[in-house]
């Protein structure tokens, strides 16, 4: 177990969401954070997302050693847990979007109009 990588690529979590945010924005250009579909979808996996966390974390099943967070937490979840979680979601649904705007879900032998 090496704890300095461990930091490293923990913290690094904290600087996923602004690349997806671009990508929603520049790539895709679904702009995503501005719909209110977005917004309702997202509060309801935070809020399943803190009461994970929290059952977690209260029966010491995760235990986050605070040299490694920022210190900052929402109902128990380090804010790194938070934004990796929005990164998350954001980029599966702006991508889910995207792709079914170009027909990649189409049903196998159905033809692209």
């Amino acid at each position: 177990f090496n704890d300095t990588a461990t930091t490293e690529i923990y913290t690094l979590s904290l600087h996923d969401a602004l690349p997806i945010l671009l990508f929603d924005f520049f790539i895709t250009k679904r702009k995503m954070i501005l719909r209110r579909s977005f917004w309702t979808s997202y509060a309801i996996i935070l809020f399943f997302q803190l009461l994970t966390n929290w059952w977690l974390t209260s029966r010491e099943i995760v235990m986050y050693r605070e040299e490694f967070i920022l210190g900052i937490r929402i109902a128990s979840a380090p804010v790194e847990d938070l934004i990796f979680g929005f990164a998350l979601v954001l980029g599966v649904i702006t991508l889910w979007i995207y792709w079914g705007s170009r027909g990649v879900q189409q049903e196998r032998g159905q033809k692209r109009e």
